[in-house]
């Protein structure tokens, strides 16, 4: 009598549809890493399902290549048109929005190119370039460099011809870019939950912001088992409804660093 009560109890106490060491992977953005989101919602999903998250940050490029690779099981990146490609291609099952922030072009106080005070921000490069003052591009393919680069066609400047002289290309992710772009006194393009987030902002400060162009959308994919059959289907399809229903999406809204709300829930 006293194992058939034990067993109930352990029932009873084991969350919901979970199964004991039960995981999934997700290929995501070192913005969602750095800046705490994830340390604080995945225990929020563990203590529904019983699943564990584990999470590899790397740029966006890097993550959707990892998961043509069937490196993971879900995506969580930022850019839309490389992500909508990924699907199209068969990679992934369905693209679907899960939040948002923005871009912020940050530089150092004394502001060399003469950027305070201006919202667009295709003028601002233009200053940058004009000036020949410092910026500091991640060059990693993450869909931070992807919208980065994207401004500077728009605003018809060929970087790659400046490669080495004012413009500098870090190869590295966006805390680490921040920290050299502090050091050179130079210019830079990030998240905005990086830059909340990042702890050595002495001597730097958001110049130009509030663009519709700095717009940032993150996106959730399930990478398609058809292509790769270790994909843990049903636990990712669990993650993802999770993530883009009420419980997920409220628990998006209420992170907050140094009162300041991150991301911004919007999926449909």
């Amino acid at each position: 009598m006293a194992n058939i009560i034990l067993a109930a109890l352990i029932f009873c106490l084991t969350p919901s549809n979970s199964v004991a060491g039960q995981s999934i992977i997700v290929q995501s953005t070192t913005s969602t890493q750095n800046s705490g989101l994830f340390d604080y919602i995945l225990p929020l999903f563990k203590s529904r399902t019983g699943t564990d998250v584990n999470v590899v940050a790397v740029g966006t490029g890097q993550a959707l290549k990892n998961g043509r690779n069937g490196d993971g099981d879900v995506l969580l990146v930022h850019a839309k048109s490389a992500e909508e490609k990924f699907v199209a291609d068969g990679y992934g099952v369905k693209r679907l929005d899960v939040m948002y922030n923005d871009f912020v072009l940050v530089g150092p106080s004394d502001d060399p190119a003469s950027l305070s005070g201006t919202s667009d921000i295709l003028d601002a490069l233009k200053k940058i370039s004009d000036t020949g003052s410092l910026f500091a591009s991640r060059g990693d393919d993450s869909g931070t460099n992807k919208k980065e680069l994207q401004l500077w066609r728009q605003a018809g400047i060929n970087v790659g011809n400046q490669s080495g002289s004012w413009y500098r290309e870090t190869g590295s992710g966006m805390g680490a870019t921040l920290n050299l772009a502090s050091g050179m006194g130079a210019y830079t393009i990030t998240d905005r939950a990086t830059w909340i987030a990042f702890q050595n902002k002495d001597g730097m400060k958001i110049l130009c912001h509030g663009d519709p162009r700095l717009f940032n959308q993150y996106g959730i994919i399930l990478v398609n088992p058809q292509k790769h059959s270790h994909v843990r289907e049903k636990l990712g399809t669990e993650f993802i409804n999770w993530l883009t229903g009420p419980k997920g999406q409220s628990a998006i809204a209420s992170y907050k660093l140094n009162g300041k709300q991150l991301f911004f829930p919007n999926a449909k």
